[in-house]
């Protein structure tokens, strides 16, 4: 696969000053291939999410990732993209888009599209299951305030959860039930004896926060689940976008 750092055109980009920048993979061998927009976790993209782009990649997407803190890193932009997630709208949401408009515009993107996102990222995932994706992954991303409203009209959805996640309880239930009353596809699987983050095939967060997370928190890798997590991911998003 050739993987790439590229900017995005934005509508804002050139009167704000400022670019929106992503990471995108491309397939080895002669496409189009469906689109894949991932959205990443809370830390940015760091070596975690390269890592789950590529892994999409290797399974015949083409997958771009838009760097939602372009606009001044983490410690900048965290607020404002926490709070996109929250309201349902933002500039996170229009730089998303603008990223689904750029594979969109390739010979080598069939313009079927997919979502997918990990942590935050996941949460966005949701949201944009209404917003014209054939399929959306949602890994262990927080519920909106109004379910309803982010399911009706949504695409089919394939959803990983831990059990032991404390920072989504009930969550796999609440999306299982509100997928089912609409009759809308899904396979949503909450893993027992995982916790938040467990997909991450290395330790989550920044170096010097890296064992509170492991050791407090309980963030780290299952090898197990994840495999199993991303064999129905790759299933699902072929069934859906092929």
């Amino acid at each position: 696969m050739q993987i790439s750092d590229v900017t995005i055109p934005t509508r804002a980009g050139l009167a704000s000053g400022h670019e929106l920048h992503g990471l995108l993979a491309v397939p080895d061998g002669k496409g189009p291939w469906p689109g894949v927009i991932m959205v990443h976790e809370v830390f940015g993209i760091e070596e975690n999410m390269r890592a789950q782009v590529e892994r999409m990649c290797s399974a015949g997407f083409i997958v771009l990732m838009p760097d939602l803190y372009s606009r001044g890193g983490m410690r900048r932009c965290l607020t404002a993209t926490f709070r996109a997630l929250n309201d349902g709208k933002g500039q996170a949401f229009d730089d998303v888009e603008a990223a689904k408009h750029f594979l969109a515009t390739r010979s080598d993107c069939t313009g079927k599209f997919g979502v997918a996102g990990f942590c935050m990222g996941g949460g966005f995932a949701l949201q944009l299951a209404n917003q014209g994706y054939g399929a959306s992954a949602v890994n262990y991303g927080m519920m909106p305030k109004d379910v309803d409203a982010v399911l009706d009209g949504a695409c089919p959805i394939v959803g990983s959860f831990g059990g032991k996640d404390k920072t989504l309880p009930g969550a796999a239930a609440i999306l299982e039930a509100g997928l089912a009353q609409r009759g809308i596809a899904h396979d949503i699987v909450e893993y027992p004896n995982a916790n938040h983050a467990f997909m991450n095939p290395g330790p989550a967060g920044p170096k010097l926060m890296r064992p509170f997370m492991q050791r407090v928190a309980g963030f780290r890798p299952y090898p197990e689940e994840a495999k199993d997590a991303w064999m129905r991911i790759e299933t699902f998003f072929a069934e859906h976008l092929r």
